[in-house]
């Protein structure tokens, strides 16, 4: 049944059945709540005699809810077969007795060591085939039959016993999921039968792949393994079979959380809800692709290593990790939130420095400035031995004493429960912000077939989408990141950055957005491939011609010390990045032209209007970003909206009444707002990880 499952389950994930419409959602977090905050325990670390201590004291700092049995599947099944759950209980009575809800997780991620030592075929084979060996998390071969046997066992167990304790308010599954590559017998013939569902025949997979190329011609599905670039090399990677490879693990990784999702739901009270916590930067998993899950959650730590923004960037953490996750993961069921901040220093940073003081506060504001319904840190109490030893909690070494980011969550805790008291129901966005309202177009699927092909070292596949949030988050935009069978109306502005890979529906989807009044920002690398990663036979970016009013001639890419020049009216811009050299069609008006090589005078960035709206796109790819905050402030401008001048690092959202800033920046910076606001939290001079809450 199991394999059955997995054969005819995979293939058949798609965006179009995702989404769980908000409100509904919204029936597990009371909007007056605003936010709920909970901390991760792992009772299994410590003394018996300590866990009412324990408990009381993540009581008594505010906390709602306790995080408990992640990665203990050791201690609910220590032989196969033979469950104990005693001492679950026991913390679950605990929390009962201090007033905490409890949020509980399925133990997959950790299989314990029996498993291995019996059952070696359950964990996964890396890319040289060696099996993997006990001894970290995330090492299961997700699609073996004998593996999902041993996880239907625990879950079912663990929802028969809680799916019904009203203590229990919700359930994480596995943690912290990444589709990783796995390359066993399990997983081999998994894919194999994804392709067969997919193509139906094997002439139309080599087709599909260009197997005619290099005699990678298959005459039968059976002689298929999964493409491996370690034995392959990566000159001989095939991007269509390597593309392939990336969507099979995607939805194999969606369809186990599914798996589980769906055994619990047999047992568990409508009032729980189901989540996971994919990592806030998740270039493997793809939270579009399930379909039982109630919203996803996200893991956001602020230590590590970066040097961000400023001399005093490298203790405030990266500020694009919330500011772009905190949209992104929204699109699962309208809602999200952070299910892990770590509130200090971790062990595996290039370097790990104190963090300045209210720098977790800031980020925990900044997940609920950006519409996050939960909070939750990694961990409580600083464990003392093994992997993550040096990774803070928010109780120190000795069991007693909280650390910096413990005392942040006490004051952050403390401030929530005062801004409930403010809070009105039914408050609508101000229409200065509605008339801003801006959308990111974002694929999965574009982010694995650039990266996989560059073409510039330059290029940040990641970050390229982001840096538009940013800009419009600057000018005062609230910005949405949503996929591509979202409704486009809602937006005034729609940003499609580096979109790849398209069709002729999307194509139309995008001219009717425009026609009907819409401003649409597209950008170079959009278009140049079908959906299987194939040019166009015919010009560069052949099916958007039409619609942006231009042809694609060529693409220039410059060395890292490149000098390009890009004018735009009175204003030069430097590029070295990517440049798309435009030929516009009759009535379409040129915005900016290259100033220097020897294409001196093609055109950059050209708009045309198309019924009530217009189109522009923007064919150079700026490192500095100044042309395209300077294009994007003209659109908004030209639409009849004003703008602010956010400096970097310095986000202001609205939500629920509330206006929130917070500052990532390592200079103050004085929030221009009315004499006659109301400040809640914070002063108007905003100093580095400070945070301000007012309305207007």
């Amino acid at each position: 049944m199991v394999k059955k499952t997995i054969a005819l389950v995979i293939l058949t994930i798609f965006v179009s059945t995702l989404n769980v419409k908000s409100q509904e959602v919204n029936r597990f977090f009371p909007e007056k709540d605003l936010i709920t905050t909970g901390i991760y325990y792992y009772p299994e670390h410590w003394k018996e005699s300590q866990w009412e201590r324990d408990i009381k004291k993540i009581a008594d700092m505010g906390y709602e809810f306790v995080h408990l049995a992640e990665f203990a599947w050791f201690k609910m099944e220590p032989e196969e077969g033979k469950f104990d759950f005693a001492w679950l209980d026991k913390v679950l009575a605990l929390c009962v007795k201090y007033k905490l809800k409890v949020v509980m997780c399925t133990p997959s991620a950790t299989t314990p060591a029996w498993m291995r030592v019996n059952y070696s075929e359950t964990f996964i084979m890396d890319g040289h085939y060696i099996r993997a060996e006990h001894g970290t998390r995330g090492l299961g071969s997700i699609v073996n039959s004998k593996y999902r046997l041993f996880v239907e066992k625990i879950v079912t167990e663990m929802a028969r016993r809680y799916g019904q304790n009203k203590n229990v308010i919700g359930w994480q599954l596995d943690n912290e999921p990444d589709a990783k590559p796995d390359y066993s017998p399990s997983s081999q013939d998994a894919f194999r039968q994804w392709l067969k569902n997919k193509y139906k025949t094997v002439e139309a997979l080599n087709e599909a792949w260009g197997t005619a190329f290099w005699s990678q011609w298959y005459n039968d599905f059976n002689q298929i393994t999964i493409h491996n670039t370690n034995l392959v090399g990566w000159w001989g990677n095939n991007p269509h079979a390597l593309l392939d490879f990336k969507r099979y693990c995607a939805d194999a990784q969606a369809e186990f959380l599914d798996f589980q999702a769906g055994i619990l739901r047999s047992h568990i009270s409508k009032d729980q809800y189901i989540t996971t916590n994919y990592t806030a930067v998740s270039p493997g998993a793809d939270p579009q692709r399930t379909q039982k899950l109630d919203f996803a959650a996200y893991t956001a730590y602020p230590n590590g290593g970066s040097d961000n923004i400023g001399e005093l960037g490298f203790r405030l953490g990266d500020s694009r990790v919330i500011l772009f996750a905190s949209a992104y993961f929204k699109h699962l069921g309208g809602v999200s939130g952070v299910m892990e901040i770590q509130p200090g220093p971790v062990n595996w940073g290039s370097y790990n420095p104190l963090l300045l003081p209210g720098t977790v506060r800031m980020w925990l504001y900044h997940t609920f400035a950006a519409g996050g319904k939960l909070a939750c840190s990694y961990r409580f109490r600083q464990i003392i031995y093994s992997s993550e030893q040096y990774h803070a909690g928010i109780i120190q070494t000795d069991g007693i004493t909280p650390s910096p980011g413990g005392e942040d969550y006490t004051q952050f805790m403390k401030e929530i429960k005062e801004l409930r008291k403010q809070y009105k129901q039914g408050v609508k966005m101000p229409e200065k912000l509605a008339a801003r309202s801006t959308a990111i177009l974002w694929n999965l699927e574009n982010y694995w077939t650039i990266d996989r092909q560059k073409q510039t070292a330059q290029w940040e596949t990641w970050n390229y989408p982001v840096k538009f949030m940013e800009t419009a988050k600057s000018l005062g935009a609230p910005v949405d990141v949503i996929p591509e069978t979202s409704d486009l109306s809602k937006y005034k502005v729609v940003i499609i950055p580096a979109y790849e890979m398209v069709d002729s529906a999307l194509v139309k989807k995008w001219n009717n957005y425009v026609t009907n009044g819409g401003q649409l920002i597209i950008t170079c690398r959009t278009a140049t491939k079908n959906r299987m990663g194939h040019f166009w036979e015919g010009k560069l970016a052949a099916p958007i011609s039409g619609l942006i009013g231009a042809q694609v001639t060529a693409t220039d890419m410059l060395s890292a010390y490149g000098k390009g020049d890009v004018q735009m009216g009175s204003t030069h811009y430097a590029w070295n990045n990517w440049a798309d050299l435009l030929k516009p069609y009759q009535n379409t008006e040129v915005l900016a032209s290259y100033e220097n090589q020897f294409y001196k005078g093609a055109a950059a960035v050209v708009k045309k209007k198309i019924g009530k709206g217009s189109v522009t796109y923007i064919g150079v790819a700026t490192d500095d970003f100044k042309l395209e905050k300077d294009l994007l402030r003209n659109i908004y401008t030209q639409a009849g909206a004003t703008t602010e001048d956010y400096p970097p690092g310095v986000y202001v959202y609205w939500r629920d009444g509330f206006y929130l800033a917070v500052n990532y920046s390592s200079t103050d910076y004085t929030m221009p707002i009315p004499e006659t606001s109301t400040v809640f939290v914070g002063e108007k001079t905003l100093k580095p990880a400070e945070v301000l809450v007012w309305n207007e």
